[in-house]
């Protein structure tokens, strides 16, 4: 969107809650992340959070190769839905939105997932794996957003910075 900006992670606890469904709690970390970077007057914060999810359970950032290698065997041949919440904060307030896209991943191999954990991309990802990187190799079909698998929803928060008053398509200066 050519927008300038500046990154600061907010230190938040991101675990499940009891009785917490995976699209409320992506939802619920975003806005936690935004709330904990408080925003100065004419200033935007956006942050988001996303989970892989097959069946009701949640597959988050893998613990280490066992953890990777489980998650990618059993997204493996099937369809998986990724959830990314995104929020946007202001000196007026927080809104947020939800995206969900399903993501069906061809046939891995036991041997394929461990060389691509040894690969070094999927460790800190949702799900163990990059879409935009070499993951991407694993996905046959995806229906929903791109962008949202990959961890921001552009569609979603361009419609959100729009509602905080922040022009998303700014006019190009001449000679741009």
């Amino acid at each position: 969107m050519g927008l300038v900006f500046t990154v600061e992670t907010a230190d938040v606890d991101e675990s499940l809650r009891a009785d917490e469904r995976a699209a409320d709690m992506v939802v619920r970390l975003a806005a936690t992340k935004v709330a904990a970077i408080a925003a100065q007057p004419g200033q935007i914060i956006i942050g988001a959070d996303t989970a892989v999810v097959l069946n009701e359970n949640i597959f988050g950032k893998p613990n280490g190769t066992d953890d990777a290698l489980r998650m990618l065997l059993e997204l493996s041949g099937r369809t998986h839905q990724v959830m990314t919440g995104v929020a946007v904060a202001t000196t007026a307030g927080i809104q947020s939105a939800l995206c969900v896209t399903d993501v069906r991943f061809r046939e891995i191999s036991p041997d394929e997932a461990q060389r691509y954990w040894q690969s070094g991309e999927p460790r800190g990802k949702a799900g163990a794996y990059a879409i935009q990187g070499r993951g991407g190799a694993f996905v046959e079909a995806i229906m929903g957003s791109y962008t949202s698998v990959v961890g921001l929803p552009v569609f979603e928060a361009a419609r959100l910075l729009r509602e905080a008053g922040l022009d998303t398509l700014p006019a190009l200066q001449s000679g741009a």
